[in-house]
């Protein structure tokens, strides 16, 4: 008989997680303004508002973090990184950062002026954000059929090539850069293809622009690669990932996510005029060159992260996880963006509550209705998380409205996905009795999803 499918990894460590009342929920629910950033983790039984930094990290990057260099400047931590970073990108300068959206800030404020367009594929928040908050639009270029959830195709988080290049026919002069999120993570944390990178490059040397990749979840796209494209079923993952990175002028790294350490971030190139245009902004916003906002011992983690994550076993057993709970939701009849996404699911939270009107955020109902449920937190990706038009102010219903339930790195077992599973299914049965959301009582200008005070109505 077929062995059944296990782990690639076994349990050191664990950590207890408290189970708690629905009466405390709703208490501190209402504490929070029904907003979940707001909780303190440990009212949290089930933790899913982000698998960034959350992962448990390796013995060989626990091993690794005990010989950090904690050198102001030059340490050896960050040659092993740097050294790392271009084994398996290619590219050659490398900038540190405390995390991804200080790789964005710091190299947005070389490249990004007011009036500027960035086409991309689902520019996530904070890449939204840092491009907004400079006066400049944040174009969006995805492919259609990222905005049918139930429709399956291998590669959803795909660039519109004719929306790129229709792009830079009419605004060449104001996009200095393109940018690619891979996996896509607004829509869903669905991959892009090798085909759309060498398309999105050809159209971008075609109106000599540069590709800029934002790589938090690389791994997990070539991941994608090597078990949906043709071609690449009998490539390693590093060598998918070096051909991927060959598309690309450089790339912004959330180190959190698939480098699997708590903290860190980066910026790698090809383009010395970028990193020499950078790196200043790196001294007055992050730290010196070589340490970027990042302590010697998790410049070394992050450099063996990089190198064990880029291996197949590893990246299997992570997706497989979230492929258990996708297979949990289809038994219980609840749509989620398909096919399931590298670093979690997406469930479409209209057709859970489909009484909720858009005006009153059916995602972010549908998030506090889980967490008094079961205590278990996810994160709207959604109407909220859109935020306004800068322009009219009005609130952006376009796009997905979504319960992103991000599934940290060998954290939880398949028992929790059962428990996860279960207490969507209580929600979806609950739906008729659920017919109003939530409203704005106060909200930041942007990225308002993180402070956001909400009223039940």
């Amino acid at each position: 008989m077929e062995l059944p499918f296990a782990e690639s990894w076994k349990i050191k460590m664990v950590e207890p997680i408290r189970k708690s009342t629905r009466k405390e929920r709703e208490q501190w629910l209402k504490e929070a303004n029904y907003n979940v950033f707001q909780l303190s983790a440990d009212k949290v039984y089930i933790d899913l508002l982000t698998d960034s930094g959350t992962g448990s990290m390796s013995q060989g990057q626990w091993a690794a973090m005990m010989m950090g260099d904690e050198s102001y400047a030059g340490a050896s931590s960050f040659h092993n990184l740097k050294n790392a970073i271009k084994n398996i990108t290619g590219f050659e300068y490398v900038i540190p950062t405390h995390q991804g959206r200080a790789a964005e800030n710091v190299l947005f404020s070389y490249l990004v002026k007011p009036g500027d367009i960035i086409p991309g594929n689902s520019h996530f928040d904070t890449t939204k954000g840092h491009i907004e908050s400079r006066k400049a639009i944040a174009l969006d270029c995805t492919i259609e059929e990222a905005k049918q959830t139930q429709l399956e195709i291998p590669f959803k988080g795909n660039v519109d090539p004719k929306k790129l290049e229709k792009a830079l026919e009419e605004h060449a002069d104001k996009i200095p850069f393109i940018i690619v999120t891979i996996t896509n993570n607004t829509s869903g944390g669905q991959p892009v293809s090798m085909q759309n990178l060498r398309e999105v490059r050809e159209i971008a040397d075609k109106y000599n622009k540069p590709v800029l990749f934002d790589s938090a979840r690389f791994a997990e796209n070539a991941y994608f690669i090597k078990v949906r494209e043709k071609g690449y079923e009998d490539k390693t993952i590093k060598e998918i990932v070096k051909e991927m990175f060959s598309y690309a002028d450089g790339m912004t790294m959330s180190a959190k996510k698939d480098a699997i350490v708590n903290m860190g971030g980066f910026i790698a190139t090809r383009k010395k005029d970028w990193f020499d245009g950078a790196k200043n902004f790196c001294i007055v916003f992050e730290g010196y060159l070589t340490y970027g906002g990042m302590n010697g011992r998790d410049m070394n983690a992050l450099a063996v992260g990089l190198d064990e994550n880029t291996e197949f076993e590893m990246l299997e057993t992570r997706i497989k996880q979230v492929e258990y709970l996708a297979s949990k939701l289809d038994e219980y009849g609840i749509a989620y963006q398909r096919p399931a996404g590298g670093h979690g699911i997406y469930v479409d939270a209209h057709s859970v509550f489909p009484n909720v009107p858009k005006e009153e955020f059916p995602a972010q109902t549908l998030t506090v209705e889980l967490y008094l449920e079961a205590g278990i937190r996810g994160c709207e990706i959604g109407y909220i998380l859109a935020d306004r038009d800068p322009v009219t102010r009005e609130n952006r219903f376009g796009g997905l409205d979504l319960v992103r339930l991000a599934i940290p790195r060998r954290v939880y077992t398949n028992n929790h996905m059962d428990v996860i599973a279960a207490a969507l299914k209580n929600c979806k049965d609950r739906a008729d009795s659920i017919k109003r959301g939530v409203k704005i009582a106060e909200e930041a200008e942007l990225m308002r999803h993180f402070t956001v005070k909400l009223e039940r109505l």
